[in-house]
């Protein structure tokens, strides 16, 4: 490998890692090392493993080996490192110390720079998110006056962070393909779910072939689902899931439940201007046109009819392709069937014989 300067990015491979260390090929008899700390995570867990692609900057030798690191510390970040890492992207890590006007005063290594209010933390945070007292990795926007004006971005870190994150995302959740994930909000227009760190839509209409009126009842905080993307729009951060999609369509078995001439009783699940929708059975809703109303012209459907109420009414045509079935109002089919009771009951007290009035008289 060709000499390396100091700052230098370059993208190595993971050969070994070993105690504290990981050891870098460098396509040469020797290795580079890098502080396993800095791929650590709070708990200690590493998140590379052998034979992992890396990017990391050089920071020279020392005890005969090439040293690396994905940012600089506190422990490396001289005068010249930070100058480095202003003139090469490097990442640096700084101590917030104190709040200042417009900003935040930030330590690196020996040296103070300054953080505005709209470069610390990411897109969204609290007003009341205390930074102070926190270690946290900045980029340098500015390097003046030899070191004595720099400005850092904690905010471009947290950006670089979420694009990669976003590419990942991108090339594992795609329209069709099945999710997991847990609900963090309800809303009246439906819930969002994290994947991974990424905020995706189930939409109110998406939660169930059956109708969703209160979204509280089906759906609560912290609860996994798995749903499949019916939408992934990554140019404008918009994924939407369905759960409903899981669901058998209840349209594909219609024409075997319901036919022309069946009597129902059903439930008004929507009203409209042209007329009143039905809810026939889970995720099926027929039409009463309002020319099969008893309503004069020009009524306001809304005062007349109630979402909830009950409504009878009669199959004049089932169109499965098109999802669509036709209604027309009827009596109930419990008072059909009183009905039919009744003239059944009638029917064995004549004994067969024709209704006669005068002999009906004569019998009393």
């Amino acid at each position: 490998m060709e000499k390396l300067e100091i700052g230098q990015q370059i993208e190595t491979e993971i050969v070994a890692i070993s105690g504290d260390t990981i050891f870098l090929d460098l396509s040469s008899k020797s290795e580079g090392v890098l502080l396993k700390a800095e791929l650590a995570d709070e708990n200690g867990n590493v998140s590379v493993k052998e034979g992992d692609k890396i990017k990391v900057f050089y920071l020279g030798e020392k005890n005969g080996e090439s040293r690396f690191t994905t940012k600089i510390s506190g422990q490396n970040a001289d005068k010249t490192m930070i100058e480095n890492a202003w003139t090469s992207g490097i990442p640096v890590e700084g101590v917030v110390e104190k709040e200042i006007k417009g900003g935040y005063e930030v330590k690196i290594g020996g040296a103070r720079a300054f953080c505005p209010y709209s470069q610390m933390g990411g897109r969204k945070k609290d007003d009341d998110t205390d930074f102070t007292g926190r270690h946290l990795v900045f980029k340098i926007q500015e390097y003046k006056n030899d070191g004595k004006n720099i400005v850092v971005s904690n905010r471009a870190i947290l950006e670089e962070q979420r694009a990669k994150n976003l590419s990942n995302l991108e090339s594992q959740i795609a329209v069709g393909t099945m999710v997991t994930g847990k609900i963090t909000a309800l809303h009246n227009y439906g819930a969002f779910v994290d994947l991974g760190g990424f905020q995706a839509l189930l939409p109110i209409s998406e939660i169930s072939r059956a109708r969703v009126d209160d979204i509280q009842k089906v759906l609560s905080i912290g609860q996994e689902i798995t749903a499949k993307v019916i939408k992934a729009d990554w140019k404008n951060e918009r994924v939407s899931v369905s759960l409903k999609a899981l669901e058998a369509d209840p349209w594909d078995t219609v024409e075997q439940k319901f036919s022309e001439g069946d009597k129902i009783d059903g439930t008004i699940a929507r009203v409209a201007d042209f007329g009143v929708f039905v809810n026939l059975a889970d995720g099926i809703d027929g039409l009463v046109h309002v020319s099969e109303l008893d309503v004069k012209k020009g009524t306001n459907l809304q005062k007349v009819f109630k979402k909830g109420d009950k409504m009878s009414v009669v199959v004049q045509g089932v169109d499965a392709k098109n999802k669509r079935i036709s209604l027309t109002t009827s009596e109930s089919a419990e008072q059909d069937l009183e009905t039919k009771k009744y003239l059944a009951s009638n029917s064995s007290d004549d004994d067969g014989e024709t209704y006669n009035p005068f002999a009906a008289l004569l019998k009393k």
